[in-house]
């Protein structure tokens, strides 16, 4: 790619961002778009001011100021731990490449100066990136120790960003965790393969072992039943109760016909109903090998957690509880057998999807190389050879296109990880987090970096000591593509992520075109599992591309500090917390960080080999043998409050809510807290004044 295409690419996608932004501004001021820009200050009973006034219709900044100014505590307040670390990321990237811009302006020139590639200085729109590169610095030029330097400096500062921000999320979990009020997971764990007795139900078999083996800890239980039948007719009743209120709410022209369908819908609603109550009074005895079992005291729950409960290691599993409304019901009935099997199937399919995704990246790649593109379809020769038409396919289209290719990973990997035995919610978010970030990093980069040539990844697969020196040489060659895919993902998805172009467009069909004035409004979740690994992958690039590409840099920045600012604002006014992992994301972040340093090292020992300075190549090897180190010592240091509360945090706790004199009232909460929802029993479907609710309102999960 030449500068001109990354110009061209620039100038498309920083003005979409400032048109984005500027429509915002004025449309966020606006009452009836209140649902689409603020609906957890709708949701608060915060609502907008509805008086006319020339300032709604004016751009505005003061939003940005708003989100700037929130404290910590504040976000803390609104969208929990989750929603502090996932804006620590953010803080923990723009330090970086403030950093790293340091180191790269001292790198860009000498990348430059260097007349490694043959290159005339005159004519730098039409200069291939390149020449701003390490791989325009002369083979055994001394200048290269510079580059040797900035890596070990650059790791040296990561790894001191890393621990402090692991030792801060550390300490505020415990911080969070003290001044919380009781919580009832943590009085609670979930008790699997529950052996079959005879002559006694499941339920009778947990209260006599739990009764015998934990007599002074034990409180109570509640059994798991099959309802999945129960689930989907309570799931079509509250559709239709739904599909009712809304033809209540609705003027039609044909008065006659709407008396007909409401009798029709009411009928069909009653029968409905009565075959739930039915059900619900049939799936008492239909118990599955899985029980909620709540104790006295935190420790006492930590004790059941931690130790093996019976001799045999399939029967009395217990694992932690997630919170009531986190819990993911449909899978409680599989077997222990079932779920070793499903982890493995899912396992499976996440690489063949992963394997298959590896054709739109060929698509993607053969775009940003136009004489490819001439030999398979001669007919666009005269198309391409505008010179605007062919920056901005080179320069622009390649990541607009794998972009909305990548919008169908995450859903994908949402139901993966479904599958795999999961009870919860934000285990489900976690591990499809963890599967969306592995994915993206093997599609967008190693795949883009390798698809170049099919010689490279054999290389790669056959032999392993060749990996340096084979990175060494495609790596920085998608240097152009990966500028622009930041520009173009990083960029115009983050404005758009403000903007939120489709949920504008329905808000205006269902009030104006469809009439439905009165739907219920829902506060979307910040979904963190997907937002997660595309930061990631950014800071990936950014230190992969540190010494390599510096040119990169600026843009990264740009799109951290738009980042920060973007998601503050939508945390604060558009998304409520649904789950709560409490910060676990972290780990996450600063193993993906340690593998992106490692595989910095990996390139520059092939980079300075092929650079003919082999002692600096040997002096690298030491670099990820210590980063690895650190590694371990960090996962030694904190995973373990990442896992599970220390005792003594447990055992203060426990004293501190004992004489607090409340517990006797959270007790008789914590009975019935882990009813399934689809053993409640359900509203009545007409309310007495002709209106209808939907039937599961309040029992959701």
């Amino acid at each position: 790619m030449i500068l001109s295409a990354l110009l061209t690419s620039v100038g498309i996608n920083f003005g979409l961002c400032l048109l984005f932004f500027t429509l915002y501004s004025v449309l966020r001021k606006q009452p009836g778009n209140a649902h689409v820009y603020a609906p957890r200050l709708v949701a608060e009973g915060k609502s907008m001011r509805s008086d006319f006034n020339l300032e709604r219709f004016l751009p505005s900044a003061s939003w940005v100021r708003k989100a700037w100014e929130t404290s910590e505590e504040e976000l803390l307040a609104l969208s929990g731990l989750d929603g502090v670390v996932f804006m620590r990321i953010f803080v923990f990237s723009i330090k970086v490449f403030t950093f790293a811009m340091i180191i790269g302006f001292v790198l860009l020139p000498i990348n430059f100066l260097g007349n490694q590639l043959t290159m005339d200085y005159k004519d730098l729109p039409n200069k291939s990136l390149e020449s701003f590169s390490i791989s325009n610095v002369n083979d055994g030029s001394n200048r290269l120790w510079i580059h040797f330097s900035a890596a070990y400096i650059f790791t040296g500062f990561v790894c001191y960003l890393l621990y402090s921000e692991f030792k801060y999320i550390s300490s505020k979990r415990i911080t969070c965790f003290y001044s919380s009020e009781p919580m009832i997971h943590q009085f609670t764990v979930l008790v699997r393969g529950i052996p079959v007795s005879s002559g006694i139900s499941f339920s009778e078999s947990v209260e006599n072992f739990f009764t015998l083996y934990y007599p002074s800890t034990y409180l109570s239980h509640v059994i798991v039943r099959r309802t999945s039948k129960l689930q989907k007719l309570i799931s079509d009743a509250d559709d239709l109760s739904r599909r009712l209120l809304h033809m209540k709410s609705t003027k039609y022209s044909q008065q006659g016909r709407k008396v007909n369908l409401l009798d029709h819908y009411e009928k069909k609603l009653e029968s409905l109903v009565e075959n739930v109550r039915m059900e619900q009074s049939l799936i008492t005895g239909q118990e599955v090998p899985a029980a909620f079992v709540s104790f006295k005291s935190r420790f006492g729950a930590a004790i059941a957690l931690h130790i093996k409960q019976g001799i045999n290691p399939t029967e009395w599993n217990t694992e932690a509880a997630p919170e009531p409304q986190d819990v993911y019901w449909p899978f409680f009935s599989a077997s222990f057998t079932k779920i070793w099997i499903s982890r493995y199937v899912a396992f499976v399919a996440c690489i063949v999807f992963t394997v298959l995704f590896f054709g739109p990246v060929v698509l993607v790649q053969s775009l940003t190389h136009l004489d490819q593109l001439e030999t398979w379809f001669p007919f666009l020769k005269g198309i391409l050879s505008v010179t605007f038409v062919s920056q901005v396919i080179t320069g622009y289209l390649p990541s607009l296109i794998l972009q909305l290719f990548q919008h169908y990973v995450p859903p994908t990997m949402i139901l993966l990880s479904s599958i795999q035995g999961y009870i919860g919610h934000t285990h489900i978010e976690k591990s499809a987090c963890y599967k969306i970030l592995w994915f993206t990093i093997w599609n967008v980069f190693i795949a883009n970096v390798l698809s170049g040539s099919i010689l490279y990844q054999a290389n790669v697969f056959l032999e392993l000591k060749n990996i340096p020196s084979v990175l060494a040489v495609a790596v920085p060659g998608q240097a152009e593509f990966f500028i622009a895919y930041v520009v173009t993902t990083g960029w115009t998805s983050t404005s758009s992520e403000l903007f939120q172009l489709i949920k504008l467009v329905w808000n205006f069909f269902r009030k104006n075109i469809l009439g439905r004035e009165d739907d219920q409004l829902e506060v979307p979740s910040a979904n963190y599992y997907s937002k997660i690994p595309k930061i990631l992958l950014f800071g990936l690039l950014g230190i992969t591309y540190l010494f390599l590409a510096p040119l990169i840099l600026p843009f990264l920045l740009v799109y951290f500090c738009l980042g920060y600012v973007v998601f503050r604002n939508q945390l604060l006014t558009v998304y409520s917390p649904k789950h709560e992992t409490n910060g676990k994301f972290w780990p996450i972040v600063h193993n993906s960080t340690i593998f992106s340093l490692v595989l910095m090292h990996i390139i520059a020992i092939g980079i300075f080999g092929l650079k003919k300075i082999p002692l600096a190549s040997g002096f690298m090897i030491p670099l990820p043998v210590m980063t690895l180190l650190f590694n371990n010592y960090c996962q030694k240091r904190f995973i373990p409050l990442f896992k599970s509360y220390p005792a003594e945090c447990l055992i203060k706790k426990d004293q501190d809510d004992q004489s607090s004199g409340t517990m006797d009232a959270f007790y008789e909460k914590l009975v019935n807290a882990y009813r399934d929802p689809a053993l409640v029993p359900i509203q009545t479907p007409g309310n007495g004044d002709g209106r209808y609710s939907p039937l599961l309102q309040g029992t959701e999960v």
